[in-house]
């Protein structure tokens, strides 16, 4: 995870209404996403991730679609985004979403009763929003076999540790005096 570590070390801090956040390109899509960072990403993800009898990849929109798109491709798993719009379409089910930073409503279509699924995120922060889409997935009575983020922001508990679930990580990191601090350079298992 050289590639990782080294671009989260140079990601440059902005604070927002008294959130600090690191700008990178797995999470922001800023700077410029190098092939080689996403491979590495996607490859360690493959290695980390339970994958037997996974049968849909499920992300939420919008900034973990790139990472579950390569390891859809890498893998013949079919990808379903949890969108921010509603469409209306038979099944949809809404999530409220509630993070640091805003609270809204994603809607999750094609995940059906039975489904084994694998959530796929760029950060763990607050755990607001993967909390909801748990929640979600759960009532829909998909079987949630595993779930990744590439970062975690070890700030503290998060809303996913409260809703019973944990999530694998790639790399656990800090915002401290306006710099990234690697926490944990191999992450959760």
């Amino acid at each position: 995870m050289d590639r990782l570590k080294k671009s989260l070390l140079e990601a440059p801090i902005i604070e927002k209404e008294g959130y600090h956040y690191f700008v990178h390109p797995i999470s922001d899509g800023v700077p410029m996403l190098r092939p080689e960072l996403l491979r590495e990403i996607v490859i360690k993800i493959i290695r980390k991730a339970e994958l037997d009898d996974v049968d849909k990849i499920v992300t939420p929109a919008a900034m973990g679609i790139h990472i579950s798109t390569a390891v859809s491709l890498m893998t013949d798993i079919p990808l379903v985004v949890v969108r921010k719009r509603q469409y209306g379409l038979d099944g949809e089910v809404s999530l409220s979403q509630v993070t640091g930073y805003s609270e809204s409503e994603m809607y999750v279509n094609d995940v059906y009763e039975g489904d084994q699924v694998l959530v796929l995120d760029d950060v763990l922060s607050t755990g607001g929003t993967l909390a909801g889409l748990t929640g979600a997935l759960e009532d829909i009575g998909a079987d949630i076999r595993d779930i990744v983020c590439v970062i975690k922001k070890a700030d503290g508990t998060n809303k996913l540790d409260e809703a019973g679930y944990d999530a694998k990580t790639l790399i656990n990191v800090q915002v401290i005096d306006g710099e990234v601090t690697i926490v944990d350079e191999h992450g959760d298992d």
